[in-house]
């Protein structure tokens, strides 16, 4: 485990090995949780298909497109859940493929009205 005060910053980097140097890598969504088995019951998101939900996440520029960089402060669910866990969805695609998930950015998914 990492300790960390409450509403402290939290600067997260995740990097991905390829040979392919033409790869662009993506945080799509970031969930947390008290229980490290179930990103289900209780959660609270960070990111979600690219659309920022918690007003301290940032994301921050890498000089490497197989680098990803965001931070966010620190919380706690309730003083019964003394951990927070993080589970987090990347998603890889083609460098300067401007059709690819990853250059759309965030993507909301609204609901079709069912009249006529």
């Amino acid at each position: 485990p990492y300790y960390v005060d409450l509403d402290q910053n939290l600067f997260l980097q995740a990097s991905l090995h390829s040979s392919d140097s033409n790869l662009l890598l993506f945080v799509d969504t970031c969930v947390t949780s008290p229980d490290p088995n179930n990103f289900h019951t209780l959660t609270y998101e960070l990111i979600r298909s690219g659309c920022i939900k918690d007003p301290t996440y940032s994301s921050y520029y890498s000089p490497y497109s197989t680098v990803a960089r965001f931070a966010f402060n620190s919380f706690s669910f309730v003083s019964q859940h003394p951990s927070v866990y993080l589970q987090c969805e990347l998603v890889v695609c083609r460098y300067k493929d401007y059709s690819s998930r990853c250059y759309q950015g965030c993507v909301s998914r609204f609901k079709r009205d069912a009249d006529s």
